[in-house]
């Protein structure tokens, strides 16, 4: 992948990007009824996404 760029941007831009995503997703799995909307589930996922992506772009 091209890496143009400050890597502090990408690296604000995922965090931000990848906590929106995952607020959307649990909040989705909490309105199907698999999860609970808690901090905790939003953390997790966002961590999750962000490591993802950041192995993609970076490795």
């Amino acid at each position: 992948m091209a890496q143009s760029g400050d890597r502090r941007v990408h690296f604000l831009l995922n965090l931000v990007l990848s906590t929106i995503y995952a607020t959307v997703v649990v909040y989705g799995a909490d309105y199907a009824g698999y999860w609970t909307f808690t901090p905790e589930n939003v953390v997790g996922v966002a961590a999750l996404i962000f490591i993802i992506t950041y192995l993609v772009i970076y490795r």
